[in-house]
């Protein structure tokens, strides 16, 4: 690339999966009970894995690194704060050693595969971060959206993740380790393909109970395998995204919430997190030994699109990097979002103290033992 673009690829812009692993002793007095934690995700904690294309070129990284890491944002994304937080390194992402094959075949990746036996040996007393992470993974699993005759660009679903992570449990972990799950957010992309391919909006709404559904049996699953902590984040509000402000701008003022947001979509965004809730609410009174969290991202987000100022924020809904056609530089001051999907540092920030600290997860990770 021979001039400054955030625009990516619409898949890549895409949310991530990730599937991110943290090894740890966790240090007395933050999370006593913790000895590792294993977390499904996206690209808000992608630390690199698709270290491709412009995520490794300059600005990229330019604020906290001062140099591109495949991070799409300009510098730490939420897990890097999670690290920190309970005194863990920023470890570098974990690249494959085996069973490259079929990730090989899915152009402009960077295959990604969980960890190879020899790379396990001493890990379990070490703080160790190893992250595996896929590209635009979803809930669901491609075959599912053929009856809507709609097609999903990528081939990652959590049912994947899941063996992974039971092929990763089965290999390293006893069964009487302790552990957390940060299970999420899933399911961004099952909606934002729909979205994105023009596709009428309205009929979304047949993906929540489905995406539901393998959500509660992931957690029930990880639940039978020995979690006794898992926390469930939800989806951001899409309707004060750039994207979504730019592909679906209007003229009916009436189509706008007090903040400038897409009405519709936060409420969409609303109906998945709600259903969430429920998801989360029947699985704890179902397994009263097993504490579930559910984490607000919507609220934690919002935060600093009501009050930009309090957070350095000039202009919430406005991206950094613009992308295609995308207003930016406004000069603003600060900037919540960075490339018209992704988050900044500065956003990621809010949102994780508000998860770490509260009001935004109960109990907060930070006192979870």
């Amino acid at each position: 690339m021979t001039s400054f673009s955030c625009q990516h690829h619409s898949a890549s812009l895409r949310i991530f999966l990730v599937f991110v692993i943290l090894l740890l002793n966790a240090p007395a007095g933050l999370c006593s009970c913790c000895k590792r934690i294993f977390s499904f995700g996206d690209s808000i904690i992608d630390t690199g894995n698709y270290a491709n294309g412009p995520s490794m070129e300059f600005p990229f990284g330019m604020t906290y690194f001062k140099r591109p890491t495949g991070r799409i944002s300009d510098g730490r994304v939420l897990i890097d704060f999670y690290a920190q937080a309970l005194q863990l390194p920023l470890i570098p992402p974990n690249l494959p050693d085996k069973d490259t094959e079929q990730l090989q075949k899915t152009a402009n990746l960077i295959p990604i595969s969980f960890l190879g036996e020899k790379k396990i040996k001493n890990e379990l007393q070490q703080v160790l971060l190893e992250l595996l992470a896929v590209l635009g993974s979803t809930a669901m699993p491609n075959d599912y959206f053929n009856k809507w005759n709609h097609s999903v660009p990528m081939w990652c679903h959590l049912g994947m993740q899941m063996g992974w992570f039971k092929d990763l449990l089965h290999r390293i972990a006893p069964k009487d380790a302790s552990l957390i799950i940060v299970l999420g957010e899933i399911g961004g992309n099952d909606y934002n393909f729909w979205f994105h391919g023009n596709r009428a909006r309205e009929e979304a709404g047949q993906f929540i109970p489905d995406i539901m559904a393998i959500i509660g049996s992931s957690i029930q699953d990880l639940i039978r395998m020995g979690a006794k902590v898992i926390m469930i984040p939800n989806n951001f509000p899409i309707g004060c995204v750039p994207k979504y402000l730019r592909d679906y701008k209007s003229a009916n003022r009436a189509d706008y919430d007090e903040h400038g947001c897409l009405r519709w979509f936060n409420d969409f965004s609303q109906r998945h997190n709600q259903a969430l809730r429920g998801v989360v609410d029947r699985l704890s009174a179902q397994n009263p030994g097993v504490k579930l969290i559910y984490a607000d991202y919507v609220g934690a987000a919002m935060e600093f699109v009501k009050n930009p100022h309090r957070f350095g924020i000039g202009d919430p809904l406005t991206a950094c990097c613009g992308g295609d056609e995308q207003p930016y530089h406004t000069n603003k001051g600060g900037f919540a979002n960075w490339d018209g999907v992704h988050t900044t540092e500065k956003a990621y920030e809010v949102i994780s103290q508000g998860v770490l600290n509260g009001p935004f997860a109960n109990p907060p990770l930070l006192r979870t033992c």
